[in-house]
């Protein structure tokens, strides 16, 4: 009996020490100070959830459903999200001056059948939010609201940023419908 309760005390013991351990683990990555402007974090947290969002949507989609079209004359749901991926791309050539690494004519992407799986479309999807997230780190607010030509236009990058999150919620909201075709229940935005 002693030697039970010695055991339970020592075992005990052990998980106190590898508690204490984690927490304080976890309280030193607190403590690392993100001093950027509150509008560059802000920035930075809606492309975050736009990524995640949209990745959740092409996880919702049956892979069997990838080129599906509600009609005929419309983009399949690949095709959407090809579509959103390409103008995340493109939209950052007039913030950031990067060229899109997908060329410049978005029937380019859009229409290569091998991007039409779920495993390619994650992939380029995320790595669209990825170099848009990236820019963003570097940015700071004095960059955000210097002025870029986009489209001929003068434009600062936070616009430039804003007019991008709207294009990628449009297509996404697009593709609600397509999910819901499928008998699909979007995921929810929250």
């Amino acid at each position: 009996m002693k030697r039970k309760t010695t055991q339970l005390f020592g075992v005990m013991f052990v998980v106190a020490l590898l508690a204490t351990s984690i927490f304080a683990q976890s309280d030193a990555k607190k403590t690392v100070e993100d001093n950027r402007a509150p509008i560059v974090k802000e920035t930075e947290s809606a492309w975050k959830r736009a990524k995640k969002w949209t990745l959740d949507y092409i996880e919702a989609m049956p892979e069997s459903a990838m080129n599906f079209k509600p009609t005929p004359e419309v983009r399949s749901f690949a095709e959407q999200m090809l579509h959103l991926a390409f103008w995340n791309f493109g939209l950052l050539e007039g913030a950031g001056g990067k060229a899109n690494p997908y060329g410049k004519k978005q029937e380019d992407l859009e229409k290569r059948d091998d991007m039409k799986t779920k495993a390619a479309l994650r992939k380029v999807v995320a790595e669209s939010y990825d170099i848009v997230l990236a820019e963003i780190a570097g940015l700071t607010e004095a960059k955000l609201i210097e002025q870029t030509t986009f489209f001929g236009r003068k434009y600062t990058r936070m616009s430039v940023l804003n007019i991008a999150l709207d294009h990628q919620t449009h297509h996404r909201g697009q593709t609600t419908l397509y999910l819901r075709l499928k008998g699909v229940t979007p995921p929810p935005e929250s």
